[in-house]
């Protein structure tokens, strides 16, 4: 197990220098100028001069990226060209209400999706396989973003249960804050779900399939037994990388509803950053994500293992 956790720290070491690399060249070929978009069209040579050397954007690409990838190993992430405050402290205000956002919604897409998988795969080509694929088709086609102003029309507009969009604050107390991120759980949560359910179904019929369940069942064990006992843990290594991916997801592609419930977070921070143009904000919240993304990566892999024996040993 030793082995093979090294083996995968090696590999999420390499993964995050390539993605520096990669985010810190796509940000700076983008053309424009920070300095002259922060002062306008009408600020002079030496006054952009002065700015650029304050921002730091006079030295060379290598020098910029090494002084920028050092300050995010001292926890430094500089300072913005926009807002000229820390970036950390940015990002540490709205990463308050990312996360909670993200691990809310994946919450409750586990929550639905597990025993809809189950319950579907366990009745197969019954009303209930057919009505639970059903609606997880419908919940796939429908845009998130549009299924979130549809709740804010229900349950924000027409009966008052929930606000139409911005963030009530942690120092309020914790239900205030997770009611005020209810709607945008859930407008994230259901697409998930639909996904997950469809997949837990597919994994478990596949290993409902296999020898080993027909060798449990000629055991004596009943169908309910089977499934419980030996196919549910096995079907589950596609179902922890969907797990995974999903995180990522609800991590850095949460901008849409963000925007739609006002929420101060990671994703509206980006949105804004790029177009004032203030590139180390985007480059310091994209590598947060892409550290968040390789990590989840780290942990699913690490939950294959845990699941599945076989995979320590071959490693």
């Amino acid at each position: 197990m030793l082995r093979y956790a090294l083996k995968r720290l090696v590999s999420l070491a390499l993964s995050l220098i390539v993605a520096s690399v990669v985010i810190f060249s796509m940000v700076e070929v983008v053309p424009g100028d920070p300095a002259a978009y922060m002062l306008g069209i009408n600020a002079t040579e030496d006054t952009l001069a002065a700015l650029r050397d304050q921002l730091g954007l006079n030295g060379t690409l290598i020098e910029r990226y090494l002084s920028w990838v050092g300050g995010m190993l001292r926890g430094d992430f500089g300072t913005s060209y926009t807002y000229r405050t820390p970036v950390a402290e940015m990002i540490g205000e709205r990463l308050w209400i990312s996360l909670p956002l993200a691990l809310y919604a994946l919450t409750l897409s586990t929550l639905i999706a597990f025993p809809a998988g189950i319950w579907a795969a366990s009745r197969r080509g019954k009303l209930a396989d057919v009505s639970v694929m059903g609606i997880t088709q419908l919940g796939v086609a429908i845009p998130n973003f549009w299924f979130a102003m549809l709740m804010v029309l229900v349950f924000a507009i027409n009966l008052r249960w929930f606000s139409a969009g911005g963030f009530a604050g942690w120092e309020k107390g914790v239900f205030p804050a997770m009611k005020s991120l209810t709607l945008p759980a859930i407008a994230l949560a259901l697409p998930q779900a639909s996904i997950l359910a469809r997949v837990m179904r597919s994994s478990l019929l596949d290993t409902l399939g296999e020898d080993f369940i027909r060798t449990a069942r000629a055991k004596g064990l009943s169908k309910r037994q089977a499934l419980w006992r030996h196919a549910l843990r096995n079907a589950l290594i596609p179902v922890l990388t969907i797990i995974g991916l999903q995180f990522s997801f609800l991590m850095a592609g949460a901008i849409i509803i963000e925007n739609v419930f006002f929420l101060p977070g990671l994703g509206r921070l980006v949105f804004q950053s790029i177009s004032a143009r203030d590139l180390i904000v985007v480059e310091s919240v994209v590598m947060l994500l892409v550290f968040a993304v390789v990590v989840v990566n780290f942990a699913v892999d690490l939950a294959y293992a845990v699941v599945d024996p076989r995979l320590r040993v071959r490693t």
